[in-house]
């Protein structure tokens, strides 16, 4: 008996450590929005999630440079061909093969013009894909293209299994997906969570993170309530005034990093009156107090901005800030023929830093000069499925962490007729695809300047500011934030 009662305590004095193990390879994210969809090449939303169920050709490391990924190197065969050498072994979750054809099928996927991808201006460059041997990929560009492999490092580049793919057809993909990456799909229940569970198999080698349930808490505060309270160990989108509860806490950290979420900017449909004026543009550009607004509204967590470029980006001209000038607005507007003003309506979501009270302080300012503006504000879940959006005024967050480089900020809002813009200027549609030709860097930058300078002048689009990114964590959890934005769980320990 004696023997039975010792083995039992021993027993019991495992399981706490066997049991503080396992919670420890767990991980909870609080997410600022909910998931719709997990399709790399159809996104509407941030790459979050897929980044860790996909892997693309082309990885950044911590430094922001480019390394190996799926593929082990890459070389310009000429202006306009690109050779990938494909790592030999890797199989996507459901034991398919990533080859060759694996690369074609997810480029030819995006690029077909029936497909309708909302995220094809990345990539548009590409003319063709042709398969040279199971482990070697030859990309074919419509002219030189120096940012091929830039373009392969991010989404719609994320590499999708051929057969599973076509087995259950886009929508299934969408809600279950299938990838090379560090994680494994387990469960999505819309406006709930996303669980993925670690691939042990994973090329680089098996995740210390088990298992990582990505949370939706759209309300701020909750989502800081839950960090504190221990049911989630890392929290997006910090609320800039309430960010100081995390400070403060003996349990969490926050971490910030500067100019590293979204350009914040109001699209302009320009082919509805009087936006296809562009005096009225240039009135409404002058009419926003946006050092107010950060100083204000953002408690300094943002920068103000003159041009839609990120401050990291290649190509980054650092424009000045525009002018508050109310009376030179209510001026232009009367040379437009409007010196009454007039109305119009704004959309905007609950997605980006205290974005209802910038919507609400920007109407006002429009109003100061005339203009009464109609608001009307949409769930993130129902704002983020009409691309292009109809506004005719409507706020959103861009970003070009991801690429670092200016084309990812400007190609595709201010390019006419693609998925994202609404813009309409030849000289600029020209200048952008001249940008993406040359490839010489010092040239590429002065166009990538005129660009900048010719959006200043004509504003297709008006730059508000550029967020900080604001994390939230528990102190167990190592994790310092990325310029490119992104949540590699495959990178994050917890103790």
């Amino acid at each position: 008996m004696k023997r039975l009662a010792a083995l039992t305590l021993a027993a019991s004095m495992l399981m706490p450590i066997t049991t503080t193990i396992a919670q420890a390879t767990d991980l909870t994210v609080g997410r600022g929005a909910s998931t719709t969809a997990m399709d790399p090449g159809f996104l509407k939303e941030s790459a979050t999630i897929v980044d860790n169920i996909f892997d693309t050709l082309v990885m950044r490391d911590k430094d922001m440079k480019l390394v190996p990924g799926l593929a082990t190197s890459w070389t310009a065969i000429d202006d306009t061909t690109w050779e990938f050498k494909l790592r030999e072994g890797v199989k996507f979750h459901n034991g398919e093969a990533m080859d060759a054809e694996a690369v074609k099928f997810t480029l030819d996927r995006v690029l077909d013009p029936a497909a309708k991808s909302p995220t094809v201006s990345y990539i548009r460059t590409v003319d063709s894909v042709s398969v040279v041997d199971p482990l070697t990929v030859r990309i074919k560009t419509k002219g030189a293209d120096p940012l091929l492999p830039t373009r392969m490092s991010r989404y719609p580049a994320y590499i999708v299994p051929p057969k599973y793919v076509k087995e259950v057809g886009n929508d299934v993909f969408a809600r279950k997906p299938v990838g090379t990456g560090p994680y494994k799909f387990v469960e999505f229940i819309p406006d709930q969570h996303v669980i993925l569970d670690a691939n042990k198999d994973y090329w680089r080698g098996a995740p210390s993170i088990d298992k990582v349930t990505w949370r939706a808490i759209p309300d701020g505060t909750a989502r800081i309530t839950a960090l504190l309270t221990g049911e989630v160990d890392l929290i997006e989108n910090v609320p800039v005034d309430i960010a100081p509860m995390i400070k403060d806490s003996p349990d969490a950290d926050l971490v910030q990093v500067k100019n590293g979420g979204l350009t914040i900017y109001l699209g302009l449909v320009m082919n509805e009156k009087p936006l296809d004026n562009v005096k009225v543009r240039q009135a409404l550009n002058l009419a926003i107090d946006r050092q107010s607004i950060v100083t204000n509204i953002l408690q300094g967590m943002a920068s103000p901005r003159g041009t839609q470029v990120g401050a990291a980006d290649f190509g980054y001209k650092d424009l000045p800030v525009p002018a508050f000038d109310p009376a030179k607005a209510k001026a232009l507007l009367a040379e437009a023929g409007l010196p009454d003003g007039f109305s119009i309506k704004m959309q905007s979501t609950h997605r980006y830093m205290k974005d209802g009270e910038v919507a609400q302080a920007i109407a006002q300012q429009f109003g100061d000069i005339g203009v009464k503006i109609n608001q009307e504000v949409l769930d993130w879940s129902v704002y983020v499925q009409q691309v292009p959006r109809r506004g005719p005024i409507f706020m959103l967050g861009w970003g070009s962490t991801q690429t670092l480089d200016a084309d990812a900020a400007i190609y595709a809002i201010f390019k006419t007729g693609e998925p994202y813009s609404t813009a309409s200027i030849p000289e600029m549609d020209k200048l952008l695809d001249e940008s993406r030709s040359i490839v010489d860097p010092a040239k590429r930058a002065a166009v990538l300047s005129q660009i900048q300078d010719l959006a200043t002048e004509q504003v297709p689009v008006i730059p508000l500011y550029q967020e900080d990114a604001l994390y939230g964590k528990a102190k167990t959890v190592t994790f310092e934030g990325r310029p490119d934005a992104r949540i590699p769980i495959f990178d994050i320990r917890k103790r």
